[in-house]
């Protein structure tokens, strides 16, 4: 459903992405599913059959050995689905003749992941009886896809925004040697902690709160407990210097916020939110991070509320991931988007040129 995708485009890239999403797209990807049979959680909980959407560009091509060597793999961000990398922001940037990732040289792979647009979630039925699914069974589903469903063993690049940058540190220490190169934005390689899990619990706990919530039961969305969740998400999803332009006086700033968060609570179910917030629970890739051995690229913007510019966690993190590892930290400016700027590819486009030449052209 194209619920999430509003949701993640309202919340992080402002308002000018939904009036892109609305109009016709220029890229119209092939849609498929893929089944994923006996999945056994890190919870312990089982289901037969977990569907994963997913939507693709390009086609691939075969080396001499009849190996897939063009797979990109796109990783979407908390609420969100693979089609919100079709946004003219990041795709008109990124898939075009002669761009970074021309989708007549690269087959482009966008799942959905468990719990997220078109794929397996709570919403389906199960409600609150889903499984507790985490990011490293995220992770390893989408090893599932690609190794079972696409019969990718690997990967020539795995970019990933916010969850998706998360996820690939994941990959990066998990399943070291399948990707060529990396490209994780708008994270850390950190536990979720601090302020990061602060506002993410009180989502939770503003969800879980409203009595209309009903355990999980309800007949109608929880709408206070939705409207606590679509206000912490607007404030964490904004831009200081972008917004302060956009919307310079009182009345502006006043009708801009009221209309996000009311946007934002038209397209969301409460018991998908919280699966998603509290699969970051056990993420921490910190104590690991010397399995990372693959070419990376890793980039965060200097106004993203989440992921503050003071952290001295890039410094640390890049003297124990070895030679291959870059960091950089995108200025702030009223061009950036905070958070969003990650799927604002004019920003970052360079980096990722980059990495390409130095990982294998």
């Amino acid at each position: 459903m194209m619920k999430h995708l509003f949701l993640a485009l309202v919340l992080l890239l402002g308002a000018p992405a939904l009036a892109h999403a609305q109009s016709a797209p220029r890229w119209q990807p092939a849609e498929h599913d893929f089944v994923a049979h006996n999945v056994t959680f890190r919870s312990g909980e089982r289901m037969d059959a977990v569907r994963i959407h997913y939507a693709t560009l390009g086609t691939p091509h075969r080396n001499r050995r009849g190996q897939i060597d063009n797979a990109v793999l796109l990783l979407h961000g908390t609420g969100g689905s693979g089609r919100q990398f079709l946004a003219p922001q990041f795709a008109d940037e990124l898939f075009g003749p002669g761009q970074p990732l021309d989708i007549n040289r690269y087959w482009i792979i966008m799942p959905d992941n468990i719990g997220h647009g078109r794929s397996s979630k709570p919403s389906d039925g199960l409600r609150m009886r889903f499984p507790n699914y985490d990011y490293d069974d995220m992770v390893a589903l989408q090893h599932r896809l690609l190794t079972e469903g696409l019969r990718v063993r690997y990967a020539r690049l795995i970019l990933g925004t916010s969850m998706g940058c998360m996820h690939g540190f994941v990959w990066a220490e998990t399943y070291p040697d399948f990707a060529q190169a990396l490209m994780p934005l708008a994270c850390e390689p950190i536990e979720i902690a601090g302020l990061n899990r602060m506002w993410r619990q009180a989502i939770i706990d503003g969800i879980r709160s409203d009595p209309a919530w009903a355990n999980g039961e309800y007949q109608t969305q929880p709408t206070q407990g939705l409207r606590t969740a679509a206000s912490i998400l607007t404030i964490a999803g904004a831009a200081p210097l972008y917004f302060q332009e956009q919307w310079p006086t009182r009345d502006a700033a006043t009708t801009e916020i009221r209309a996000r968060i009311e946007r934002s609570m038209a397209s969301a179910d409460a018991n998908d939110m919280l699966y998603q917030f509290e699969s970051s629970r056990t993420y921490n890739p910190w104590p690991n991070l010397e399995r990372i051995i693959a070419h990376m690229m890793w980039v965060n913007s200097a106004d993203d509320f989440i992921n503050p510019r003071n952290f001295d966690y890039p410094q640390q993190a890049l003297a124990r991931m070895g030679p291959n590892v870059r960091f950089r930290m995108i200025e702030e400016t009223s061009e950036t988007r905070g958070h969003g700027t990650h799927t604002w590819a004019v920003h970052w486009k360079r980096d990722l040129e980059e990495l390409l030449a130095r990982s294998g052209g």
